[in-house]
C-alpha cells in the first residue's frame, strides 16, 4: 500500500477543528481500536521489563536511526561501512518478537489491529507505547534486542551475500532526514551516513536496471492563514528519504530470497499496472503539463521529474493510480509461480520485515526468516499463523485506505471551501457515474465532476459546494468551455 502523509501546518481556528471533528469522524466510522484494553497494557508493561533477550552482543556497532521529526516508535537503526571495494549494511529492527507472547493478549489485539493507523492529526498504534515507544523501540543510548540484517553488496551495490541474527544493540544517535540530509551536503556527516547516500543511490541505479518504480511520495501540506484560508501542496521527499528507503526495499528483497530459498514464507505482491490505469495516469500527467514519452517505462518517467517542482510532485501524486492491488502470497513447501512472487513498483520478490513496531506481518516474517537464516526449524507459532495473515492485513490494509480517503477528502474539502463559485481549470482524466474525474491544475487535486467531456479534455470546471465534516466536494463542468489537450 502506498502511504499517503497530510499535515496540517498553522492556526487551527474554527475550519481546523472542524478537520480535527471530520478526522475522529473517519475513524470511528472505520471501526479504528483507538483504546487498548486493560488486559493488554498490562501485558506490555509486564513484558516492557521481561523480554526474551538474544545471547549475542552487538551493542559496539555504532548504529544509527533516521526518522521523521518527533519520532518514538522507532523500528530500524542502520551501520554502513566500506568492506573492500564494496560495502557492509547492518540493519537493525526492533525485536517484537521478544516481548510478545504467541496467543498472549497483545498477539490478539495486534491481529485485530493490523498496522499503524496514520492520520493528519494523530496516529492510533498497532502496540501499547509501552512497547512501541519504550521497550522495544531502539532509542537512542539504550541496549535493546534486534534482529540484525548483515548484508555484503559489491562495489556496485548488487548482493554478495547476508545474514540474520538476533543480538542486543544500542543505537548511537538519533537523526530526522532533514539533519542526515544538511550535514552529508556539507560533508560534516559522519562515514555512515555518507555511505547510505553513497549505497542508496547504487541500489536506487539497481532498481532502476530491473525495471522497478518504488514511488517516492510526497507529502501533502495543509497550509492554513491567520484569514483561516487553506491551500494544499505538496512537499518533496528529501534524497535522504529516499536512500533510507533503498536500505529498507534491499533488506524486503534479501527476506524474500531467504523465504524462498527456505521453501516457507509471505511475500508482498502487486500486479503490474493494467493499461486503463497507465492510459488514465498518461492523461493525468499530461493534465498537469508534463508528457510521458512513448516508449518510456513507468519507473523511468517518474525518477525523470524535478521532485521540488510542485507540477512535478503532483504528477507522483497522480501516480498512486499505478501502484494498485498490493497483497500477500503465503507459501509453504510448494512455491509460488514466478508470476506471483513478484512486486511490480519493485521489480522484485519482496516481503515486510522492517516494520514490526507497526504492522503485524513483519513480526511473523523476520522469525521465519531468522529461523531460515541460522538453519533451525521455523517456530511453530509463527509458521502456523502464515496462512491467516493475509486477510488480517487485507482487514487492516482496508481500514486505513477508508481513514485515508476520508482525511484526504476532508482535506481536499477545506481546501476548496475558499473557492466555491470560482471556475478552474481542468482536465478531464476518467469517466464516472456522476459523470467525468477532472485533475485540477490548482490546487493539484482529482475530484468527480457533473457534466460530459471526452477523456483527455481540457475543461473549465466550477466548484459548487464544499462540506468539510462530510468530506465532500461538487463540482460541474462548465459546458462549451472545453478542448482536447
Amino acid at each position: 500500500m502506498v502511504q499517503r502523509a497530510t499535515r496540517l501546518t498553522g492556526p487551527a481556528g474554527d475550519r481546523g477543528r472542524l478537520l480535527e471533528q471530520a478526522f475522529r469522524a473517519a475513524r470511528e466510522d472505520a471501526g479504528v481500536r483507538q483504546e487498548f484494553p486493560e488486559e493488554v497494557l498490562a501485558e506490555a508493561l509486564r513484558a516492557a521489563g521481561e523480554p526474551e533477550l538474544p545471547e549475542r552482543d552487538e551493542t559496539a556497532v555504532e548504529l544509527v536511526t533516521v526518522d521523521p521529526p518527533g519520532s518514538m516508535d522507532l523500528d530500524q537503526a542502520l551501520h554502513i561501512e566500506r568492506d573492500g571495494d564494496g560495502y557492509r549494511v547492518r540493519y537493525a529492527i526492533a525485536d517484537v518478537p521478544a516481548f510478545v507472547a504467541p496467543g498472549g493478549a497483545v498477539d490478539e489485539e495486534a491481529r485485530l489491529r493490523g498496522s499503524t493507523v496514520y492520520c493528519p492529526d494523530q496516529r492510533v498504534p498497532l502496540h501499547p507505547t509501552e512497547l512501541s515507544e519504550g521497550a522495544a523501540s531502539l532509542l537512542p543510548d539504550v541496549v535493546r534486542p534486534a534482529y540484525v540484517w548483515d548484508v555484503h553488496l559489491a562495489a556496485d551495490g548488487r548482493r554478495e551475500g547476508a545474514d540474520l541474527y538476533r543480538a542486543l544493540v544500542r543505537s548511537r544517535r538519533r537523526y530526522t532526514y532533514e539533519e542526515v540530509q544538511q550535514l552529508v551536503d556539507s560533508g560534516e556527516a559522519e562515514e555512515s551516513l555518507l555511505l547510505l547516500k553513497e549505497v542508496g543511490e547504487l541500489r536506487m541505479q539497481r532498481e532502476a536496471d530491473r525495471g522497478g518504480a518504488s514511488l517516492p511520495m510526497p507529502e501533502q501540506e495543509v497550509e492554513v492563514d491567520e484569514a483561516g484560508t487553506y491551500r494544499l501542496r505538496l512537499r518533496p521527499l528529501l534524497p535522504a528519504e529516499e536512500w533510507n528507503a533503498q536500505i529498507s526495499l534491499l533488506t524486503g528483497i534479501v527476506a524474500a530470497e531467504i523465504m524462498l530459498e527456505g521453501g516457507v514464507g509471505i511475500l508482498r505482491t502487486m500486479p503490474a499496472p493494467d493499461e486503463r490505469a497507465i492510459a488514465r495516469f498518461r492523461r493525468e500527467a499530461r493534465a498537469l503539463g508534463q508528457e510521458w514519452p512513448k516508449g518510456m517505462r513507468y519507473g523511468d518517467f517518474l525518477r525523470s521529474l524535478d521532485k521540488t517542482s510542485p507540477a512535478h510532485l503532483a504528477v507522483v501524486n497522480a501516480a498512486t493510480s499505478l501502484f494498485r492491488g498490493a497483497g500477500y502470497t503465503v507459501f509453504d513447501g510448494e512455491l509460488p509461480p514466478e508470476e506471483e512472487r513478484v512486486q511490480a513498483a519493485i521489480a522484485a520478490p519482496y516481503a515486510h520485515v522492517t516494520a514490526p513496531l507497526r504492522r503485524l506481518v513483519d513480526r511473523f516474517g523476520l522469525a521465519v526468516c531468522e529461523a531460515l537464516a541460522s538453519g533451525r526449524p521455523v517456530p511453530d507459532w509463527a509458521r502456523e499463523a502464515l496462512p491467516g495473515l493475509p486477510d488480517l492485513m487485507r482487514a487492516a490494509d482496508d481500514r486505513s485506505r477508508t481513514v485515508e480517503r476520508a482525511c484526504l477528502s476532508a482535506v481536499e474539502a477545506a481546501v476548496l471551501v475558499d473557492l466555491v463559485g470560482e471556475r478552474l481549470e481542468a482536465v478531464v482524466v476518467d469517466e464516472h457515474q456522476r459523470g467525468v474525474v477532472v485533475q485540477l491544475i490548482d490546487p493539484p487535486v482529482s475530484e468527480p465532476a457533473e457534466g460530459e467531456a471526452g477523456l483527455g479534455t481540457a475543461v473549465v470546471v466550477e466548484v459548487v459546494g464544499a462540506d468539510i465534516l462530510e468530506g465532500r466536494v461538487d463540482v460541474r463542468v462548465v459546458p462549451g468551455e472545453a478542448e482536447r489537450v
